[in-house]
C-alpha cells in the first residue's frame, strides 16, 4: 500500500529549505545556474534562484518577500503572490520543504 503525503500549504511563517536531494549549480557552458535533481534539471531565472537560495531553513517566506522586495525596489505586496505560486509549486515538485 502507498502512503499518500499530505500537501505542505506555503504560509508567511514558512521557512522553506532546499531538500538533501535538491542543489543549485553554476553551469559555465550555459553561463546559468541550474537547480539539480535526481534525474532531472531545472533552468530557473534569476529571480526565481534568488528565492532558492534564500531557503536555508531559517528564513520565513514573509521575511524572503521583504527581502526581495528591498532588493528589487518593489512593493512586497506585488512580490507577495509571486514568491508564495512559485514556493507551492516548488514544494508540490517536492524540490523545496515547508
Amino acid at each position: 500500500m502507498t502512503a499518500i503525503r499530505e500537501r505542505a500549504i506555503v504560509s508567511l511563517q514558512s521557512a522553506p529549505s532546499l531538500p538533501r536531494h535538491v542543489r543549485i549549480q553554476y553551469d559555465p557552458a550555459r553561463q546559468a545556474f541550474a537547480v539539480l535533481s535526481p534525474e532531472k534539471v531545472f533552468w530557473p531565472n534569476e529571480i526565481s534562484i534568488d528565492i532558492l537560495r534564500r531557503c536555508d531553513g531559517r528564513s520565513t517566506v514573509e521575511r524572503i518577500i521583504a527581502d526581495l522586495a528591498a532588493d528589487y525596489d518593489a512593493d512586497p505586496e506585488d512580490v507577495a503572490a509571486d514568491v508564495i505560486a512559485f514556493l507551492q509549486e516548488w514544494s508540490d515538485k517536492l524540490l523545496v520543504k515547508l
